[in-house]
């Protein structure tokens, strides 16, 4: 469902530093003074370690790792003393498709005299299908190179433009046309990304346009990681929200293919493939035939799952109709692509096993500190990895009413790098959110900045965003750059080493040598800023001008 036009969704971008500050009654000083009481350093290890262990199978939707997740969050929010979030339950059911796609075939890419070149599935490119459709089979389909396949009237571009798609194969770039200016000047942006870099929107433009097929040009930097995260993420099972078409109003097939690959293809086509890249990043770019035909096939297995949910409340002393939210997914890839030692599990015990725990410890807190005024909803949400999908269900069937819920916080993949002296807001700037952030990192002596690279479009790869395409202020910040022992040379080593070698791979697994004092430096600001929501009886606001305000205004003025 696309919920706002893409002229709003466009503007998402983090130059949103530049908007304007919170209004006065938002002012620290009227902020509750908030005590922490003791959070478990023990219940983050002991649940972290848990929800890791090769049991659960890598906590895949739809799996019995979910049976296994499910149930033990519900005995850990039963023993942290809250109560069934869903009238009476613990769970919320969220419609999926799961399709595993098997039998892939090579990508065969001809010229006109029947010449062919092969490309192997998984190494050099991956393929999967949105269509509830037992076999999917690509025919000598034409290809198109469709630069960065935006279509943005509000800025006058058009990759789509006097060239027709339909039933065609098209290549397109990764990320957005600016997207190596060094500076957040520019249409689209500038370094920073918006939602028309983002490969979802790739697809959904694509399946616009009538396209048969779609494969994006994989490159690391522009989309902020390797090859081995493609590989890992898009091959073995997937999983979709349930549609009432079936997927029909989708392009056939959607996949990468490796920069190489690319290379390799457009000279065939008698192109350069640098050239074309550049001139795609020029307003009035105009798409190019290539002249080739490409084939693949593979057959899916197809099944239909309720995932789950899982949602815990404490409710409010004073005005209990009035929710805050704590949001993380349980969900991780479960099995994938196999390490050289032969692990096929993606454990996600950073990413996100540690943002579980973190609802468990935050609940736990808020037990010893007592029941706030306003009522806090503790939300597990599925299908993360597949696309935001268990919080794009909540969000659009909330079980408390979005005009009736203030704000919250999303926690993803905690940093085990120790503790910072900063910390990185994702959308500083956007929302009154900042000043409840700036409030709680001054009481524990650090400062809030913007991400260092939002470049890598990390507003739209978690959570919150679900809830901030639907009005909801939502604050997501990560672990600082600058860390108390080694600077932000040391925190920038231990980003690119988790990246590289354990980010969606089966490395990411739980080590009893973590250093937790990171960890817990920031789970004592999520409780701050939580709480403070939970003791007022103001109602922050996107800032004025943000792309967000008027959907938030609307379903407050209608409460």
């Amino acid at each position: 469902m696309r919920l706002l036009s893409l002229a709003l969704i466009s503007a998402l971008t983090l130059t949103s530093a530049c908007q304007k500050a919170a209004s006065p009654d938002m002012d620290t000083a009227v902020l509750p003074q908030i005590e922490v009481p003791a959070l478990s350093e023990k219940t983050m290890q002991d649940v972290t370690r848990e929800l890791s262990l090769d049991t659960y199978q890598g906590r895949a939707p739809g799996s019995i790792g979910e049976e296994k997740t499910v149930a033990y969050l519900i005995s850990k929010f039963k023993a942290a003393g809250l109560e069934p979030g869903n009238n009476g339950s613990w769970t919320q059911d969220v419609p999926l498709i799961e399709i595993t796609a098997k039998n892939v075939s090579a990508l065969s890419i001809a010229d006109r005299n029947g010449k062919a070149m092969s490309f192997a599935y998984g190494s050099e490119y991956v393929i999967g299908s949105y269509r509830e459709a037992p076999k999917t089979d690509i025919k000598q389909s034409d290809m198109v190179f469709v630069g960065h396949g935006i279509v943005a009237p509000e800025k006058g571009w058009n990759d789509y433009a006097g060239v027709d798609v339909k039933g065609k194969t098209v290549v397109v770039m990764v990320n957005d046309p600016d997207f190596e200016n060094k500076s957040l000047d520019g249409p689209f942006g500038g370094k920073a990304m918006t939602y028309y870099g983002r490969w979802t929107y790739k697809y959904e433009e694509a399946a616009r346009q009538g396209a048969a097929a779609v494969l994006i040009i994989h490159d690391t930097a522009p989309a902020a990681y390797g090859w081995n995260v493609v590989n890992s993420s898009w091959t073995g099972t997937q999983f979709l929200a349930q549609s009432k078409d079936g997927g029909k109003s989708q392009t056939q097939a959607n996949g990468w293919i490796q920069k190489s690959v690319a290379k390799d293809i457009f000279a065939a086509a008698g192109q350069n493939l640098e050239k074309q890249m550049a001139a795609a990043k020029q307003k009035g770019f105009k798409a190019v035939p290539l002249n080739l035909t490409a084939s693949l096939s593979f057959e899916n297995d197809i099944a239909r799952k309720a995932s789950k949910n899982v949602i815990g409340v404490m409710k409010g002393t004073k005005r209990p109709d009035e929710y805050v939210l704590y949001t993380a997914h349980w969900d991780h890839l479960g099995r994938c692509t196999a390490a050289a030692d032969g692990d096929d599990i993606c454990n996600g015990a950073v990413d996100n096993a540690t943002g579980t725990a973190a609802l468990v410890a935050l609940a736990e807190g808020y037990t010893k500190a007592g029941a706030p005024d306003r009522s806090v909803v503790f939300l597990a949400v599925t299908a993360e990895e597949s696309g935001l999908l268990g919080s794009k269900y909540y969000a659009e069937n909330p079980i408390f009413p979005l005009s009736q819920t203030v704000g919250g916080v999303n926690m993803d993949a905690f940093s085990m790098s120790g503790p910072a002296k900063n910390l990185t807001v994702i959308g500083k700037g956007k929302s009154q959110l900042d000043t409840y952030l700036e409030a709680a990192a001054k009481s524990e002596g650090r400062t809030p900045e913007m991400e260092p690279t939002p470049e890598k479009g990390f507003y739209y790869r978690s959570d919150h965003f679900s809830f901030a395409k639907l009005g909801v202020p939502m604050v997501y910040f990560e672990g600082g750059d600058d860390l108390i022992i080694g600077g932000k040379a040391a925190a920038k080593a231990a980003a690119d080493d988790y990246e590289k070698n354990r980010y969606h791979a089966p490395g990411d697994e739980f080590d009893e040598n973590w250093d937790w004092s990171g960890v817990m430096s920031d789970l004592k600001l999520y409780y701050r800023v939580g709480r403070m929501l939970a003791m007022t009886n103001a109602w922050p606001n996107w800032n004025e001008g943000d792309e967000f305000r008027a959907v938030r205004d609307k379903s407050r003025s209608g409460r």
